[in-house]
């Protein structure tokens, strides 16, 4: 977000002027806290833990090398060096092969307080192609370090797409929090119609950007700027049903017109949304979580209990990244996915 900027005329204004608009402000009502419903009756589904979802390097991406605080990643044709706090471990390779990346994200901040790149050889656009499992799309140099695809998800997104094959069936999919759409993406192309939802207009543009590069502009993609929750609350009292949600939440994000999410407060309730808006015959339920302090119990624990009565499989743990140097893993994510038997 950017910072603030003081409004000349706003200081400006007499203390009367002040105190009344204050007034008015405290006047305004807040929305009624929502309520969850009581806990859910039935048997617990089964379990699966810990599930440690794994990806290898392969030609479109591949974890290099970590260690001392950063990464490198190859996308593409590009090599790209990174934070990383959980690499705690010395690096593999020589000093030689980090100084050959083409782009550094150095942690240093413009005057938004956003990150830089810096580009060692030669300066680089915004984007550039990249590819998964034959889907085009566009890597993207964002301010706030992140490239525009989380590799790790292709384990959930190869799971998705042979649920969609097996299913032989219409089958819907709705993407909470859906970012640059490559789960929308992978899920339309194997035949699936899509709802994608995201907080950002900035990330709604990137994504469909990202469906004109695949050649899928024909398939059938809803894409939809708003708030996961009010959505989701909005879905349940029509009565609109996926087959399959997907649902990444932020740690703590804002909606475009100001919604606050934070994530220990607010995903029992969207959890649960989820779950009043699935078909008669659903297929699956996959939640990712980045960036909390908890384990995968938690998510597990509140999964097992949101879907009680439903049979099926609750299966739980770790999305991680097998480095290409030395073998390690490096551990992005947790994860919770309730799978119809």
């Amino acid at each position: 977000m950017k910072p603030a900027r003081h409004n000349r005329g706003e200081h400006q204004r007499r203390p009367q002027q002040r105190q009344a608009g204050e007034d008015a402000r405290r006047k305004t009502p807040e929305p009624a806290p929502r309520q969850l419903p009581p806990r859910r009756t039935g048997a617990l589904p089964a379990e699966k833990l810990p599930l440690i979802l794994e990806v290898s390097p392969n030609a479109d991406y591949a974890l290099l090398d970590s260690g001392d605080g950063e990464k490198l990643e190859q996308y593409g044709p590009y090599r790209i060096v990174r934070p990383e706090g959980q690499a705690i471990w010395r690096r593999a390779l020589p000093e030689g092969e980090w100084n050959r990346a083409d782009a550094i994200f150095t942690g240093d901040t413009d005057e938004e307080g956003m990150g830089r790149w810096r580009f060692p050889k030669t300066p680089l656009g915004e984007t550039w192609p990249m590819k998964h499992d034959g889907v085009h799309y566009l890597g993207r140099f964002t301010s706030f370090r992140h490239v525009g695809v989380f590799p790790e998800q292709a384990s959930h997104w190869d799971h998705m797409a042979g649920l969609i094959e097996k299913a032989r069936r219409p089958v819907k999919v709705l993407n909470l929090f859906g970012y640059t759409g490559l789960a929308s993406l992978v899920a339309a192309r194997t035949g699936a119609e899509v709802t994608h939802v995201d907080a950002s207009k900035k990330a709604i543009g990137w994504a469909r950007e990202n469906q004109e590069v695949a050649g899928l502009t024909q398939k059938p993609i809803r894409w939809i700027c708003e708030d996961a929750m009010k959505f989701a609350e909005r879905e349940a009292r029509r009565g609109n049903l996926y087959d399959i949600v997907l649902f990444d939440p932020p740690a703590y994000g804002r909606g475009p017109k100001g919604e606050v999410w934070q994530l220990f407060e607010d995903l029992p309730m969207l959890t649960d949304l989820c779950r009043q808006i699935l078909t008669p015959k659903p297929l699956a339920v996959v939640l990712t979580a980045y960036s909390i302090r908890a384990s995968f119990f938690a998510i597990h624990a509140l999964m097992r209990d949101t879907f009680a009565g439903m049979g099926g499989t609750v299966e739980s743990g770790e999305l991680i990244i097998r480095e290409k140097s030395a073998g390690r893993a490096l551990s992005t994510s947790l994860f919770s996915r309730w799978v119809a038997a």
